[in-house]
């Protein structure tokens, strides 16, 4: 086994570890709500539970497509639905509460240097092993505790993107629209998990409506209490949240 496949399976160990007493459920932990139920109208196309992902395939934990999050931010969420839907707009999340163990399963990506199938979308510019020292990827993450959401603005009536399949061409997450997959997001500058300095909110790289687009998103998110995480303009995260010290394991299914 070489270095960094023992690795991995060090990092597999641990998030074996963290599995026990962590029951398998079906439904949500104890202070959690599908967002469905709170806020039906809230598009939701969660990344993780198919292949067009960073990694190019369903991710350990997400066994539905489901968003699921604490109650606290779910009610913030559809008052910024309400919010930005008198603006012509509604929300669009791409992920919600994410197991520890998927988390785990990131991290055991990230130190994978062959595992390099999405490179061409998702970090075209980034050499894969600075993507953990830049902290875009993390052994723990704030969607674990349930109150971390990724989120973008689509015009009002539109649904999902269309679907990608393993196989399917590849376009430079941070390519023009019209070049880069054809998301049903308004124009934020990049594509969403784009390991790229010009998905940082205030990225002086992107044009003045991208700018503006995402200025749209962060008053409505900022308005209901949300925090951005400045790296990432589809990243965040309720700063009243009710865990802040606890990381859920429990699977989406």
């Amino acid at each position: 086994m070489n270095v960094a496949r023992a690795g991995i399976a060090a990092v597999l160990a641990g998030a074996a570890a963290l599995l026990v007493g962590a029951c398998s459920s079906s439904g949500p932990p104890e202070g959690f709500v599908r967002l469905a139920d709170v806020a039906p109208d809230i598009v939701q196309e969660m990344r993780y539970h198919g292949e067009h992902n960073f990694t190019g395939r369903p991710v350990t934990g997400y066994d539905a497509p489901q968003c699921w999050l604490t109650r606290q931010a779910a009610e913030a969420l559809a008052q910024v639905q309400a919010d930005v839907m008198a603006q012509g707009y509604s929300l669009k999340v791409y992920d919600c509460y994410r197991p520890q163990r998927a988390v785990s399963e990131f991290v055991a990506w990230a130190g994978d240097p062959q595992d390099n199938a999405m490179q061409a979308e998702f970090y075209p510019r980034v050499p894969k092993d600075e993507i953990i020292p830049r902290g875009l990827i993390a052994e723990k993450s704030g969607h674990s505790r349930g109150s971390t959401v990724d989120v973008t603005l689509v015009p009002l009536g539109t649904g999902v993107s269309p679907l990608w399949s393993a196989g399917d061409p590849l376009a430079d997450c941070a390519a023009p629209v019209g070049e880069r997959f054809a998301d049903t997001s308004i124009d934020m500058g990049t594509g969403f998990d784009c390991f790229d300095p010009v998905a940082a909110t205030d990225s002086a790289e992107v044009t003045s409506n991208q700018a503006l687009n995402r200025k749209i998103l962060v008053t409505a998110m900022e308005a209901a209490g949300f925090g951005n995480l400045p790296e990432e303009w589809w990243h965040y995260t309720l700063a009243n949240e009710p865990f802040p010290d606890t990381f859920f394991d429990a699977p989406i299914g």
